[in-house]
């Protein structure tokens, strides 16, 4: 009889379940609701992006491009960069185009980091990067983000960071605007966490996807424009969210000329290239659209995030205000369930919208009475959405 004890999951797989963001996108989907629950982002593309990449298509640019994108992204990469953080970026030694900023994190834990190395990640966090950390064999150390009276102030406590670190912490992963919970770290903050990584010599890994999302009061910072951090710094950022692009999957990294050759190395055996007209489509983007655009951005996404803190207060739901990205965090008053996917699902039958559980973006026992919702919609949608919220009421 054939031995079959070779043919199973490997050792992490029985403990890897789908995301709780893509099951209720799923249940969204069996239920033809409206999905504020994954951040999809389907509002219209800018018109260059789209013209752009569509006729790279039809000129034949479809085909692999180098492992580091086109050169010319690189190069608008590099300017735009060096240009916001006020420092200089070379596009050949320092810009990496990838599969989106998950590719780019992906790509630099392989490079930069080893099995059983300790990274610290603040909480509330997004759940792919400890899904990504954990499937590399990597141990994520939760740092909580203060609370304040009532609700989540989300400030960082540096001495609960300090204590984190051990000899096995190799590196601190910043989300700022962060998924969930639009904290934007301050530059104080970033100073100190700037500082605990000079001291213990880790790396700084920086996600940055939702720079162009920043509201009233709050200023994006990447670490990389501190003095001192440039070397330890891995930036990662993109052009999902703020070109509506979420399916095309163009991102990109920043990091000192020494780490780039590894980290496109194990980009390209993942990934291989980011969409070679896709590639074309963000360069345009950078190139033609101008300053007002994303200011625009903002402008727009703070009358729909108000519009959805309104909805949820309407309905009795107790609403974080997020300082940056497009989500907001909301207490789960008077939805039935056990726990927060359960209240989740209850809000979806009820009402035909989507949220994700706050249980996704906190360890286990926390979150419980917390629902994430995402406004990154068309103003139509989002409207009809706030309608079914009040109808809690």
């Amino acid at each position: 009889m054939p031995h079959t004890r070779n043919l199973r999951l490997s050792q992490l797989a029985p403990g890897s379940v789908q995301s709780e963001i893509r099951s209720m996108s799923l249940a969204c989907d069996l239920a033809g609701g409206i999905n504020l629950a994954q951040g999809i982002c389907d509002t219209e593309v800018p018109a260059p992006v789209l013209a752009e990449a569509k006729a790279a298509m039809e000129d034949g640019r479809n085909i692999y491009t180098r492992l580091d994108g086109i050169q010319r992204l690189r190069n608008a990469i590099a300017a735009d960069a060096s240009r916001r953080h006020g420092v200089p970026v070379d596009a050949n030694t320092q810009v990496l185009v990838t599969s989106g900023a998950t590719g780019a994190f992906h790509a630099t834990c392989m490079a930069l980091l080893d099995p059983g190395d300790e990274v610290i990640v603040f909480e509330p966090f997004y759940g792919y990067h400890l899904g990504t950390l954990k499937s590399l064999r990597m141990q994520p150390v939760i740092v909580a983000l203060e609370d304040g009276a009532g609700l989540a102030t989300w400030e960082l406590n540096v001495d609960a960071l300090r204590k984190a670190v051990t000899p096995r912490t190799r590196a601190i992963l910043i989300n700022t605007p962060s998924n969930p919970a639009g904290k934007v770290f301050t530059r104080a903050e970033l100073e100190a966490i700037g500082a605990v990584g000079e001291e213990h010599d880790l790396f700084l890994i920086t996600d940055e996807i939702y720079e162009h999302f920043i509201y009233e009061g709050a200023e994006h910072i990447s670490p990389i424009s501190l003095p001192g951090l440039r070397e330890r710094t891995i930036v990662m950022s993109g052009f999902s969210k703020t070109y509506s692009i979420t399916g095309w999957r163009v991102g990109y990294l920043l990091a000192d000329a020494k780490w780039i050759p590894s980290i496109g190395y194990f980009h390209d055996m993942t990934f291989i290239c980011a969409p070679a007209p896709a590639q074309h489509g963000a360069a345009a983007g950078l190139e033609q659209l101008p300053p007002s655009f994303y200011t625009s951005l903002a402008a727009d996404h703070l009358i729909k995030r108000d519009m959805l803190l309104a909805a949820l207060r309407d309905a009795g739901l107790t609403p974080h205000t997020p300082q940056g990205a497009y989500y907001i965090l909301a207490k789960t008053h008077g939805l039935n369930g056990a726990n927060a996917a359960q209240k989740a699902r209850d809000l979806l039958a009820r009402t035909g919208v989507a949220a994700v559980a706050g249980s996704a973006f906190f360890r286990a026992g926390k979150g419980e009475d917390l629902l994430r919702f995402c406004y990154g919609k068309t103003y139509s949608a989002l409207k009809e959405a706030c309608d079914r919220i009040r109808s809690l009421r």
